[in-house]
C-alpha cells in the first residue's frame, strides 16, 4: 500500500483513478449527496499514493463531479454530465469515462465544396472540397448532441470510410497517424432549430449549448471544424485554467483554449 504525501509522476495513473470513480458514480455506486471514501481508503484500494488520489479528486472537482472543503470528505454532486476542457477528449472517451456507452446515428456524410467560413477555419482555398458530417451522438442510447463537422479532403476521405455508428473518429484517426492535438472552443447558447428539434426529439426554440471547435494536429494544421449542439439538460462544460512554462511540460495532450462567446468549436 502506498500512503506517501507526494504527487504522482504518472498523469495517466490519477486519470485512471478519476475515470474509475466517475464510472462508479454513473453506475449508482455513489449517489448524489453521498461522501466518497477517504484519501487513505482509496489509496489502499488502488495501491497508489495519497498524492495520486488528491490529483484524481482535483480532476473530479474540475469536472463538476464532486465538491469538497478542507478537512471534509468529497461529496458527489448530482446534475448533467460535465465535459471538461482541461484535456482534449473525444466524445467517446469522455462518455466511457462517465460510465456511458457512446454511439452515433449518421444523418448525412457528403463531399462538397467548402463554404466561406469552413474554408477560412480550415485554412484552405475557398471552394476546396471537404467532407461534411452530420451525426447525432448518443449516451447509452439517449440522443444528447448533434455534430456537424467539416474535414479537409484528405482527412475527410478517411473519416468517410469509418464505422461512424459505433466507432470514434478521433481514436481511428490516431491509429492512422493523425492526432487531434489542440483545440479552440467557443461556447454559447442558441435556440434549437427545426432540424435540431427533429433530430433530438425536442421542441423548437429550446435553448441548446453550442460548441464551435477548431481542432489542429501536431503541426498546427486544421483537421476539423465542428459545430456541436448539446441538450442543455444533459451536458455541462467546465474549464481548468493553468499556466504552462512550455508546451509538453506535463504528460497527456495540451489543454484546449476555452473562450466565452463574448471574448471574440472528442468525435
Amino acid at each position: 500500500m502506498a500512503v506517501d504525501q507526494g504527487v504522482s509522476h504518472s498523469p495517466s495513473l490519477y486519470r485512471k483513478v478519476a475515470e474509475d470513480i466517475k464510472a462508479a458514480i454513473a453506475a449508482g455506486g455513489y449517489a448524489a449527496g453521498t461522501r466518497l471514501p477517504s484519501e487513505s481508503e482509496l489509496a489502499e484500494r488502488y495501491s497508489v499514493s495519497r498524492g495520486t488520489i488528491r490529483q484524481a479528486f482535483a480532476a473530479l472537482r474540475a469536472d463538476g463531479v464532486i465538491a469538497s472543503r478542507r478537512g471534509a470528505r468529497r461529496v458527489v454532486i448530482g446534475g448533467p454530465r460535465v465535459q471538461s476542457f482541461g484535456e482534449l477528449l473525444s466524445f467517446s472517451r469522455w462518455a466511457r469515462a462517465m460510465g456511458e456507452v457512446p454511439s452515433g446515428r449518421v444523418i448525412a456524410m457528403r463531399r462538397r465544396p467548402a463554404k466561406p467560413l469552413e474554408a477560412e477555419r480550415l485554412a484552405i482555398p475557398a471552394g476546396s472540397p471537404i467532407y461534411h458530417l452530420v451525426r447525432v451522438r448518443l449516451l447509452s442510447g439517449r440522443p444528447v448532441m448533434i455534430e456537424r463537422g467539416a474535414y479537409p479532403d484528405p482527412v475527410g476521405a478517411l473519416v468517410a470510410g469509418m464505422d461512424l455508428e459505433t466507432g470514434s473518429i478521433t481514436e481511428r484517426l490516431e491509429e492512422l497517424g493523425i492526432v487531434f492535438t489542440d483545440a479552440e472552443h467557443v461556447i454559447d447558447a442558441v435556440p434549437a432549430s427545426a432540424e435540431d428539434a427533429r433530430l433530438l426529439g425536442m421542441s423548437p426554440r429550446v435553448p441548446m449549448l453550442r460548441e464551435r471547435r477548431l481542432t489542429t494536429d501536431l503541426a498546427g494544421v486544421p483537421v476539423e471544424w465542428s459545430d456541436d449542439r448539446y441538450l442543455g439538460s444533459a451536458v455541462a462544460f467546465s474549464a481548468l485554467s493553468r499556466t504552462r512554462a512550455h508546451r509538453g511540460e506535463s504528460g497527456g495532450r495540451p489543454p484546449g483554449r476555452t473562450e466565452s462567446a463574448s471574448d471574440k468549436g472528442l468525435k
